[in-house]
């Protein structure tokens, strides 16, 4: 009995992540990519990544832009930003972007201090990890 009552008790501390209000908090940042996991079960696995994504959030609103970082811990940027709105619908959390060229609608799965999950509009999941530097060591 005592088994049972425990296992009930993890299954619902792990049912009760963070509310979408508290996720946005946790967007802002330099965001790495790890995978992507495909509609059909496959996955793509990250090794290296050229680019970071930088995300600026100010309220219900916010910027992503493509960063490279560079070794002396700067980064490069480019001009070119997409900006979105964040919306919490049905308890999930919302972005949606808007360009000259197209608009679209993520859904954030996982916002956490160290890991980022969004799926797309094509069912893509994308999974990042906060960006830490780079890390030199003899």
């Amino acid at each position: 009995m005592k088994k049972i009552i425990a296992l009930l008790v993890l299954a619902l501390l792990w049912s009760c992540g963070p509310s979408p209000d508290e996720m946005k908090t946790k967007l802002e940042g330099y965001w790495v990519i790890e995978k992507v996991e495909m509609p059909d079960g496959s996955e793509r696995e990250f090794q290296i990544s050229p680019t970071i994504d930088y995300i600026e959030v100010t309220g219900d609103s916010g910027v992503r832009k493509k960063v490279q970082p560079k070794l002396d811990g700067g980064f490069l940027t480019s001009e070119s930003a997409e900006k979105f709105s964040l919306k919490v619908e049905n308890d999930s959390l919302n972005v949606y972007y808007e360009t000259p060229f197209d608009n679209w609608k993520e859904t954030i799965i996982r916002a956490r201090d160290s890991v980022l999950v969004v799926i797309n509009r094509e069912g893509k999941r994308y999974t990042y990890s906060r960006f830490k530097g780079y890390s030199f060591s003899e």
